[in-house]
């Protein structure tokens, strides 16, 4: 009888069940990263958004009026969203969206009567409806971004040799979705910004209860016997490491829980994908909040329409 070959051996041979769970498991999260990856990216607002908004706008135009011709709200909407996705010049809008002129002043109109915090209210209570904001767990964060034209709520950069700049902070449930939004100047300390931070969500916070607590995570910068005492006041568990120690330590008697706080630092980094948050350029803080609540409408929408 012939010998075979040992490579035939080999293959021939039964292969471990318990490896081809994991690589069962590691496939269908491959297979999932990839769905992410080829995900649109939303140059137009979508149907179901656009329902949403829609009854916040005030009575368009009718056509057929005496003067220049009519923009649809939902075409100067989609111009807004160009210029927040490619940080472009108002005056840079492309004429398939009106003029810049048009755009920006619909814009300004619409910060004025709030449409856009209104709108990120109304996708979190769908957001809320579908999937369920995740309270039980929630986290604060900020990010500073340079501020070249400098205007109001700047201030000096401390981390960028002290040019003008501001300050975005923001708390997200568990998943990341932004439930509060606050701007300040670069040079305001998180410490002192932190009462506005959670008092400012946009949705109600139901109360946390004994079967349903509800923890806040911070980082160093929050270190404070202030914001310990402002988030018990609130009904929270705080969850703040200590300065001058080596992470992962834990106090005496504390109990170790999973990283929570690292997506905040994820939605920040989805914020920055739109380039006209990534420096700020206007001179007014309304209507830079309005372009984040704007974001903050497309962040919470994706969470809930595309997983």
């Amino acid at each position: 009888m012939p010998k075979r070959h040992w490579k035939s051996v080999w293959r021939r041979r039964p292969k471990c069940r318990v490896g081809r769970a994991r690589r069962t498991r590691h496939q269908k999260l491959q297979q999932q990263a990839r769905r992410q990856k080829r995900r649109a990216t939303l140059w137009r607002v979508p149907d179901e958004l656009w329902a949403l908004i829609c009854p916040l706008l005030p009575a368009e135009k009718p056509s057929g009026t005496v003067g220049r011709p009519i923009v649809p709200y939902r075409t100067v909407l989609n111009g807004i969203l160009y210029v927040l996705r490619t940080g472009c010049q108002w005056k840079a809008v492309p004429k398939e969206f009106g003029s810049g002129s048009t755009c920006h002043a619909r814009f300004q109109e619409w910060v004025q009567t709030g449409v856009f915090r209104q709108a990120w209210a109304l996708v979190l209570r769908r957001y809320d409806d579908l999937r369920g904001i995740r309270w039980t767990w929630q986290a604060v964060d900020s990010k500073s971004v340079p501020a070249p034209l400098g205007g109001e709520d700047t201030g000096p950069n401390p981390t960028d040799r002290g040019k003008a700049g501001s300050k975005r902070h923001h708390l997200v449930d568990q998943r990341g979705a932004p439930l509060s939004a606050v701007v300040t100047s670069a040079n305001a300390t998180d410490m002192k910004t932190n009462p506005a931070v959670l008092d400012h969500i946009v949705v109600k916070r139901p109360r946390p209860t004994k079967r349903k607590p509800q923890h806040l995570c911070e980082d160093k910068g929050y270190d404070y016997p202030e914001c310990r005492e402002q988030a018990l006041a609130r009904g929270y568990i705080p969850h703040i490491p200590q300065k001058a120690t080596a992470p992962g330590t834990l106090p005496s008697g504390a109990k170790r829980h999973p990283a929570r706080r690292w997506v905040a630092e994820r939605t920040h980094s989805w914020t920055n994908c739109l380039r006209k948050l990534r420096v700020r350029w206007e001179k007014t803080t309304a209507n830079w909040e309005g372009l984040w609540h704007f974001a903050n409408c497309l962040t919470v929408y994706r969470m809930t329409i595309l997983g």
